[in-house]
């Protein structure tokens, strides 16, 4: 397995698809059973996997790390 330049972008965009789906997950869950503190997260975890999945996809390393994989 090999570590090319054209990697990187779909591991970024991954992760942050994953960040996406678990705040949909707790938003979901946080509004039907009336419970603040999951709809918070859940809106946290949605704004940060969207900048993680735009990022990735341009191409940019976060956090000093290039790859996340």
């Amino acid at each position: 397995m090999g570590t090319g330049p054209g990697k990187a972008p779909v591991a970024m965009a991954t992760k942050g698809g994953n960040m996406i789906t678990l705040g949909l997950l707790l938003l979901i869950i946080g509004f039907i059973a009336k419970i603040a503190i999951l709809w918070s997260v859940g809106m946290i975890l949605l704004v940060v996997g969207a900048v993680l999945w735009i990022l990735g996809s341009m191409g940019h390393a976060i956090g000093g790390r290039k790859h996340y994989f």
